[in-house]
């Protein structure tokens, strides 16, 4: 191709990206009206190809079932696996259901325990992320593949760096995470590229007790109820 097609191409490019800065502030504008009425909420987080018959496909519904008798409305990705697991959870406890469905090639059909007025679908991750960090008061990390690491680690990442306030980030499954918690420790920590009060940002459990337990500490201790960012 030559430099002349190219340049075509790059001002094409650059014309479409002035366009795309609407579609963004319509998504942005959207979660924002529809999020800031939900009130405090959890933000959980896992695997779209869970089964029902799966353990952590149960553990997820018990987890959000006793987080909205909490009193906490439950936020998911909206699709099918933990994230449905979620909103079942949310939906049999009479809870508030959130589901923030993505536009995906594949296995992304939003689930059927989303509150009607609460289902979004967006087409951009980055908008979709704000959304589940700036409403959650807390997030459950059950067992997922890398759109749950990369959650993990950007949630990780912005408390780490205050860009958002200390809040809970509970990761569900020792059998599951404890080898990543392992590397982590034994990589991260011990090559300096972490501090050891980096490792107090997360916490390591089992049930949806537990769950309950650190959450309740955790605002227990005067922190205060509010959307981030």
């Amino acid at each position: 191709m030559s430099s002349k097609h190219l340049t075509k191409n790059w001002t094409d490019l650059k014309a479409e990206s002035s366009w795309q800065v609407f579609k963004v502030m319509s998504e942005m504008v959207e979660g924002f009206e529809k999020l800031n009425k939900i009130g405090p909420c959890i933000s959980i987080f896992g695997s779209a190809r869970v089964t029902p018959d799966s353990k952590y496909y149960q553990l997820t519904v018990e987890v959000a079932s006793k987080l909205s008798k909490e009193g906490f409305g439950v936020i998911s990705g909206g699709g099918p696996g933990v994230m449905e697991a979620a909103n079942k959870g949310a939906k049999q406890a009479d809870g508030k259901s959130v589901g923030l469905n993505i536009d995906l090639p594949f296995e992304q059909d939003s689930n059927p325990y989303i509150d009607p007025d609460k289902l979004i679908t967006f087409r951009y991750f980055f908008i979709r992320k704000l959304m589940f960090v700036k409403y959650a008061q807390g997030f459950v990390l059950m067992p997922g593949g890398f759109g749950t690491m990369d959650e993990m680690f950007e949630i990780i990442t912005l408390v780490q760096t205050d860009k958002v306030d200390n809040i809970p980030i509970i990761l569900v499954g020792k059998d599951y995470w404890s080898g990543l918690v392992t590397w982590i420790k034994e990589q991260l920590l011990t090559g300096g590229y972490i501090s050891k009060e980096d490792l107090d940002l997360f916490k390591l459990v089992d049930t949806a007790d537990e769950v309950i337990e650190y959450i309740n500490e955790f605002y227990s201790r005067d922190h205060i109820l509010r959307p981030n960012l």
